[in-house]
């Protein structure tokens, strides 16, 4: 089965529940097979709403701390903790709340608020500032925050003084150290002498951050193991946090996590500066307790709806409904490709081999808000992430997962790196990325991308299998002189009538194409332009389904 659990503002919680065919391909190599097997849980990432009113204290069961204890710490203080986690038995911690929060409904949870007076730092001029999300609802699990100053942790208990409860909510909230559910961390990234929201840690290993007026939209995990699985996805979890005291004067926080999970533990540090483009870094050490043969790396979560490409069944008053409208990769190789989402009617799973990438990422590159109509939902708003290595990740793929939806309040889109050789049991794994929210890799002089895919039936005057694409290109400085050549490839059934045009709507080249399918139920498809003066082109790719 597969749960998807999202929030959105102003909207309510929803699950769906479905069985699926999972198809997979390698679409680089060109060969394409299918295999039966179960889809699996994409867990929740809520974006809780935070204003002010009345505080009523009661007691609760006192939780030990674990990991957050008030002592010395330095850099390798959460690394050593995750080496001796993962050398014992993974351990189910159990830290209940008192049955009141333990039960609480959507709408009560959300009457939990931080006070933003009690803002972690803010009467201390200093360029951040961090607020802890109260536990209950979805969020049960005990997460330990502590605060680093020089060579220094002090654990942060939990104190009713940090919450307020509106009249929704009767369960008074309690005086004893519960633990928290999460954190975020406040910028003065759009305008001077206001603190937004810059970032959020909160449910399982996800969290999330915003470049300069971006939106919140797509997440990003610690790890993703066993996504897409028959014997269903395992979710690590960040058990717990110490936050560095930021600088007055430097524009970065650092944060380090403690991460769990049955299979392995680990130790992670972000180095978060926030800007048009906030750019994290990241560094990771895993312990893994048994082989890691089903392991992502840098697994990003998104949500695509529809698009001029697929709408299929649709029914809605907006052209477009997506965080992310493409995947976008740099591979090893120095080729960039271009692969347009989809939502298809059966779960799919995509890899595309390489060998040391350069970066990838789930791509927002539509930014007009014609092309969305939602006032509410600002999808034109929404970040790009951009995933770049550092050091040589070896031989492995970018897996691309796609879950059927017919609702914009599910993720359904998953990506990552998966290395081609397993991690070991008992080994220490180190790895390292730079995640850049925002908009997408900077586009080069002369560079050419991939602005728009649509498709439909070819024959405007009956319904017919044979299908139109129509990929707009568009042209970072002069146009060239000459046309391009269009190549375009498919894994099954028959392309014709390839025709590429100068396009001067967009200063590039429109590429239209007819495929007959032939009885076939999925097709890779691959279209390249080549230029009689070399330039860098983006590569499109795209998978057909019926």
């Amino acid at each position: 089965m597969v749960s998807l659990l999202r929030c959105q503002s102003s909207k309510p919680y929803s699950s769906l529940i479905c069985s699926l065919a999972l198809g997979v391909a390698f679409a680089l190599s060109g060969t394409a097979y299918a295999e039966e097997t179960k889809p699996t849980e994409i867990a929740p990432v809520p974006a809780p709403v935070v204003t002010p009113p009345k505080v009523t204290p009661a007691p609760a069961t006192k939780n030990q701390v674990r990991f957050t204890k008030t002592g010395a710490f330095d850099s390798d203080s959460v690394v050593k903790l995750a080496r001796k986690l993962a050398a014992k038995p993974y351990t189910v911690l159990k830290d209940p709340l008192p049955a009141g929060l333990a039960k609480l409904t959507y709408d009560e949870y959300r009457d939990i608020r931080f006070n933003p007076t009690a803002s972690i730092w803010r009467d201390q001029g200093l360029p951040f500032q961090m607020q802890m999300f109260h536990r209950g609802f979805y969020f049960q699990d005990l997460i330990e925050i502590a605060m680093v100053e020089g060579n220094n942790a002090t654990h942060l208990a939990y104190e009713p003084k940090y919450f307020t409860a509106g009249d929704v909510i009767t369960q008074a909230l309690p005086n004893d150290d519960i633990g928290y559910s999460g954190f975020r961390i406040h910028n003065q990234l759009n305008n001077n002498g206001v603190f937004d929201e810059l970032m959020v840690f909160q449910g399982a290993s996800y969290f999330r951050a915003l470049g300069k007026g971006n939106a919140y939209g797509l997440s990003a995990r610690g790890l993703a193991l066993k996504t897409a699985e028959a014997e269903g996805e395992e979710f690590p979890i960040f058990r717990a946090f110490w936050v560095e005291r930021p600088h007055y004067d430097s524009n970065l926080i650092v944060v380090h996590a403690l991460l769990d999970s049955p299979s392995v533990a680990g130790a992670y540090r972000f180095s978060v500066r926030p800007g048009d483009n906030t750019q994290i870094d990241v560094e990771a050490t895993l312990f893994p307790r048994v082989e890691l043969s089903k392991v992502g790396l840098a697994p990003s979560t998104s949500m695509f709806l529809h698009s001029l490409n697929g709408r299929h069944d649709t029914d809605d008053f907006r052209p477009e409904v997506h965080d992310s409208d493409g995947l976008l990769m740099f591979n090893g190789r120095g080729e960039h490709l271009w692969r347009p989402l989809a939502n298809p009617r059966q779960l799919q799973v995509s890899a595309f081999s390489d060998n040391s990438p350069q970066g990838f990422g789930l791509i927002q590159r539509e930014r007009s808000y014609a092309a969305y109509q939602d006032l509410e939902a600002q999808y034109e708003r929404r970040p790009s992430l951009w995933i770049e290595p550092v050091g040589n990740w070896g031989q492995g793929a970018v897996v691309l997962t796609e879950i059927p939806t017919e609702s914009e309040i599910h993720d359904n889109i998953v990506s990552f790196w998966k290395p081609r050789q397993p991690i070991p049991a008992g080994s220490e794994y180190h790895f390292a990325y730079r995640m850049s929210w925002g908009e997408e890799p900077g586009v080069k002089a002369n560079y050419v991308v991939v602005s728009r895919t649509a498709s439909g039936r070819a024959d405007i005057a009956k319904a017919t299998p044979r299908r139109l694409f129509v990929v707009d290109y568009q042209v970072n400085g002069a146009m060239p002189d000459e046309l391009p050549l269009a190549k375009v490839e498919a894994s099954g059934g028959i392309v014709s009538n390839v025709v590429i045009a100068p396009n001067a709507t967009n200063n590039g080249y429109r590429l239209a194409f007819e495929l007959e399918p032939e009885g076939k139920e999925l097709i890779e498809l691959r279209a390249e332009l080549k230029f009689p003066t070399p330039r860098q082109v983006e590569t499109w790719l795209y998978r057909w389904t019926l």
